[in-house]
């Protein structure tokens, strides 16, 4: 694709749509707030406003890459898997939540629970993994919206990385997580509104209908004999499914919730709001390159729109990327400080008492201009998500499963997450997806089944899975028969 507007047409429409959110944060700013206001506001949230706020957070400038890119290659099974484990996490919470909520009324973060079941050694190594997961989100975020300008306009990445960093900081410091759900709503509708309108222009612009081009020109990816359908669909399944259930920002949205009947129906809307957005995103991916298999996957959706250079239709996806960005980026920068501000001393002991807050705020900046500098880079988006997710992956069924096994003690469940990561690692891809840690580096390709080279992936988040239950249930039998 060419350059079709201007670096200085780019910059102007993310600008003003920036301070359009940034005016709205201050306009419905309070001069103090307290701490709890800060995490989890008043606590009062309605039905509309967590619906919002929940799509609008799980959904960042991510789907307009990540599903697209997986239907390429990983066919209809990578679009249905994407879109569920988008989705699930807010199922699984429609269980969890209000049990948490119960036993924690003034809860804060999942962190409370974690460290009340397992400690604080357990609790370090979450914090760890949480952290982590929510930074490299966070970069791969930021990723999304540079890597688009530069697309659309050869906007240099690291200008639209500080524009869009600033902006969001210039509101979320201040208000914290009231201002997140403000703009939340209004990134909602704007999303929303213009994903639909992506929909209609996509599927008239077509000679005949989208599954037949898909049946004609790229059988394989509807075909339920191609095994990538099958092991992408779960990889993705599982992988998001996982990661979004550490989420700090969701359980905020938890704990903010005005009651419980109000948190299900919530968390019911929004998970299928999400599948049918996500699915549309990973269903244009297939459409694309049933059109075009020279097709940059990570570019596949806009493959579809951008053929004819339209003006209106550039301003619509820079709007449309941006609402993105800025509705999952402050929800994640209040992640991480909600997380320093309630943790901070389990990391380091200085991050207590007086002026908690300002210390917290400087971390913040400082860690923002990491994000800054690796997003300048340019480095892969879906590769960044997925090992953000395999970390999560190898603790969820140990923090999870506890919640219902009281007997998981504090050395079983150190030993069943790090034998997951262990496990996880030694399998999962190197960036050009050929080899891994164990697969091609230690030991070489040939001595591994096909089955193995060719689903890394699949493999590393299966066998990170399995090795926690297989620890877990090892320890369950040994000690049933003593």
């Amino acid at each position: 694709m060419t350059t079709a507007v201007s670096i200085q047409f780019s910059l102007i429409i993310v600008i003003i749509t920036g301070l359009f959110f940034v005016a709205l944060g201050y306009l419905n700013s309070k001069k103090s707030i307290n701490t709890q206001d800060y995490i989890v506001g008043n606590r009062n949230e309605n039905t509309f406003t967590l619906t919002a706020s929940l799509t609008a957070s799980a959904l960042g400038a991510w789907i307009l890459f990540g599903p697209a890119s997986a239907a390429t290659w990983g066919g209809v099974g990578a679009v249905i898997g994407y879109a569920l484990g988008t989705a699930a996490p807010m199922l699984f919470l429609y269980n969890f939540g209000p049990k948490i909520r119960k036993e924690f009324p003034k809860g804060l973060a999942l962190t409370e629970f974690i460290k009340k079941r397992f400690g604080d050694g357990i609790l370090k190594l979450s914090l760890f993994l949480i952290l982590f997961y929510l930074t490299i989100f966070l970069i791969a975020e930021v990723t999304a919206i540079a890597s688009l300008l530069n697309l659309i306009s050869k906007t240099p990445l690291w200008a639209t990385a500080a524009i869009t960093l600033i902006i969001c900081l210039l509101y979320i410091l201040r208000g914290g997580f009231k201002l997140s759900v403000i703009t939340d709503k209004y990134q909602f509708i704007i999303v929303s509104v213009i994903i639909l309108a992506s929909f209609t222009f996509i599927l008239e612009s077509l000679d005949t209908s989208s599954f037949e081009i898909i049946k004609k020109n790229a059988p394989n990816l509807l075909d339920s004999k191609y095994l990538p359908n099958y092991t992408a669909g779960l990889t993705f399944f599982i992988a998001v499914a996982a990661t979004n259930l550490f989420h700090q920002g969701n359980w905020q949205r938890v704990f903010a919730a005005r009651n419980n009947n109000k948190l299900k129906a919530s968390l019911l809307y929004s998970s299928v709001i999400i599948f049918l957005i996500v699915f549309w995103m990973g269903y244009t991916g297939l459409i694309s390159y049933s059109l075009n298999q020279e097709v940059n996957p990570d570019l596949a959706f806009f493959d579809l729109l951008l053929k004819n250079k339209d003006l209106y239709i550039i301003l619509g996806i820079l709007i449309l990327a941006l609402s993105l960005t800025l509705s999952t980026i402050d929800t994640l920068i209040n992640a991480i400080s909600s997380l320093l501000i309630l943790n901070g001393k389990q990391i380091n002991k200085s991050l207590a008492g007086k002026e908690l807050k300002r210390k917290v705020n400087f971390i913040i900046l400082l860690l923002s201009s990491i994000v800054f500098l690796i997003s300048s880079k340019g480095y892969s988006i879906l590769y960044l998500f997925l090992l953000a997710d395999l970390l999560c992956c190898a603790a969820v069924i140990t923090i999870f499963y506890g919640f219902f096994r009281k007997k998981i003690e504090f050395k079983l469940a150190r030993l069943s997450i790090l034998l997951g990561l262990i496990c996880g690692f030694l399998f999962f891809p190197s960036i050009d997806f050929q080899k891994s840690l164990l697969v091609g580096i230690i030991l070489p390709s040939d001595l591994f089944s096909i089955l193995i080279t060719n689903n890394l992936l699949f493999i590393s988040f299966i066998i990170s899975i399995l090795a926690q239950l297989f620890v877990i249930f090892y320890y369950s039998f040994r000690n049933s028969f003593r």
